[in-house]
């Protein structure tokens, strides 16, 4: 609960800041009690990330007051934030890949030996303990983070920030990555962390993490807080419309009739195996169908798509593309024009995007051969092209000349598509493309996947979030131990029926039924 004197742990007033011509806060104001679990929410640019990293020295405001403990302070930087009790994990992730979990938790104070050397063993030693305190027992304190899932990285970011002992923990889409397994885990931490009377503020874009976990909730839009509220007296629909400034519409497009003697077939995968992930894996998309894979994560899902896009060696089995065998061997061969291939990967920053680039750059990167002529690029092509993306998915940008890096998460996926709808792909392989971005911008994705399949393309969609393969999927098909365990169409493409699948069960049970499945967006 929070303290009795009612100062809060952390406040931010009348905060303005500006990148260029871009308000990303304009007179904004946030305040955290502590012993309580703050939900932070609004759409991608609405001044969230911009508001933590003020509060955790990232970034100095133009002006405002920050108070920590109802003492005014300054925050020169995230180490200076630290000392005064503000630690953050943003969406962003600041791991070293060359170092070890362990290397990455304890990176600031490290055990060393007599000699001012680390010392390796107390360090792996502690780092084994320090997990299994927090419930992480998956992760081994002696891995190499460049060789660990994007889910496992997640939860090292989170134990590197629980290792400083923070009074109040900034969580910036901390658990976007995550497993519905793992989210529980991460949530037993944050509440042990309020027990105690420390803090924690929580962004996320999963409004069923909202509502289970906070206590308050804040929501921004356009740089501003429109709004502070206990959980509980404000309805799911009064936030969206305090979020977007609108009312939100039918989450989902309507989903066509297809039978399967309709279906006109596009791709045709026969036995696909790959070392031990995946075994002996048979199905087809038609054109104009949006199939979904479920199951919990790590069974496989993943190395499908790498393995139709031709990113692992020593694939097994046949892929055939409009009835003809292919072999991919690359993603040059899965991009060109007569395969016509494309993949939205799970990690947009450090697969999808070249950070550094412009947004012009790297929308042309994929069509760069069609648009040079004699090894020159033709520039008047190439900015009508990149031009017309930016419009089409409505990249909210000042120019086209702006690195990727300064986008917000919503439009920095939406440039990731972007690039590959310039290419006219017939299949595209979609690695959860909704993660970390608001409810907005999900929206605009699901109509543009309908409207591609719509106009004959196929999809082949991996999702976390178990509404949208509901929502959005003809098919789906379940993966167990990296095979095609079933197949759901029509009305049995039920969260249930997923997660029954997904635990390897052929239907559900009066058990199954009582477990928390749920991870829902709006």
């Amino acid at each position: 609960m929070p303290n009795s004197n009612g100062t809060a742990a952390v406040e931010a007033r009348d905060i303005t800041k500006r990148f260029g011509g871009i308000t990303a806060l304009n007179n904004a104001s946030f305040s955290c009690q502590a012993g309580s679990i703050h939900a932070l929410i609004g759409e991608n640019g609405a001044g969230k990330s911009t508001m933590i990293k003020v509060l955790s020295g990232v970034v100095t405001p133009d002006s405002g007051t920050i108070l920590i403990n109802g003492q005014q302070t300054t925050v020169h930087s995230p180490a200076d934030a630290a000392r005064q009790g503000v630690v953050a994990v943003f969406q962003e992730l600041s791991l070293m890949p060359q170092l070890t979990v362990a290397e990455n938790i304890y990176i600031t104070n490290p055990p060393r030996n007599r000699l001012g050397l680390i010392d390796h063993k107390q360090l792996n030693a502690r780092t084994h303990e320090f997990c299994a305190e927090l419930g992480f027992e998956q992760l081994d304190p002696d891995a190499l983070v460049s060789e660990i899932p994007l889910a496992q990285r997640q939860l090292v970011e989170i134990a590197k920030a629980l290792s400083r002992k923070p009074k109040v923990l900034i969580l910036d889409e901390g658990t976007s990555a995550l497993s519905i397994h793992d989210v529980r885990l991460v949530f037993q931490v944050i509440r042990r962390l309020r027990d105690e009377g420390r803090s924690v503020i929580f962004i996320s874009h999963r409004m069923s993490e909202v509502d289970e976990i906070a206590d308050t909730l804040t929501i921004f839009r356009d740089g501003e807080d429109v709004g502070s509220f206990a959980m509980g007296n404000v309805s799911r629909d009064e936030m969206v419309q305090l979020m977007i400034g609108r009312k939100l519409e039918q989450v989902y497009p309507p989903k066509p009739t297809i039978t399967a003697q309709q279906r006109q077939p596009l791709l045709n995968v026969h036995n696909l195996g790959w070392e031990q992930a995946l075994n002996d894996i048979s199905f087809e998309i038609g054109k104009g169908e949006i199939v979904g894979l479920g199951g919990l994560d790590g069974q496989g899902q993943g190395e499908l798509l790498f393995s139709l896009f031709g990113l692992l060696r020593g694939m097994r089995g046949t892929i055939s593309i409009d009835g003809q065998p292919t072999h991919i061997n690359g993603p040059a061969d899965a991009a060109n024009a007569g395969i016509n291939l494309a993949l939205i990967p799970e990690d947009r920053k450090t697969e999808g995007l070249i950070l550094p680039m412009s947004v012009g750059s790297n929308i042309s990167l994929s069509i760069i051969d069609r648009v040079a002529k004699l090894g020159l690029i033709d520039a008047k092509q190439e900015q009508t092209s990149i031009q017309r993306t930016v419009e089409r998915l409505q990249i909210k940008t000042p120019s086209a000349r702006l690195k990727a890096r300064g986008l917000s998460g919503g439009n920095q996926q939406k440039l990731v598509i972007g690039k590959w709808l310039l290419t006219e792909a017939k299949l595209y392989l979609l690695h959860d493309p909704t993660r970390g971005i608001d409810v907005g911008t999900k929206q605009e994705i699901y109509q543009l996947m309908r409207t591609l399949a719509d106009n004959g393309a196929g999809i082949l969609f991996f999702s976390t979030e178990l509404s949208e393969l509901v929502g959005m999927c003809d098919r789906v098909l379940v993966l167990y131990e990296g095979r095609v365990f079933r197949e759901l169409v029509a009305s049995e493409i039920t969260e249930e029926n997923i997660v029954s699948a997904a635990l390897g069960l052929e239907q559900p049970t009066v058990a199954d039924r009582l477990i928390p499945v749920s991870s829902a967006s709006f």
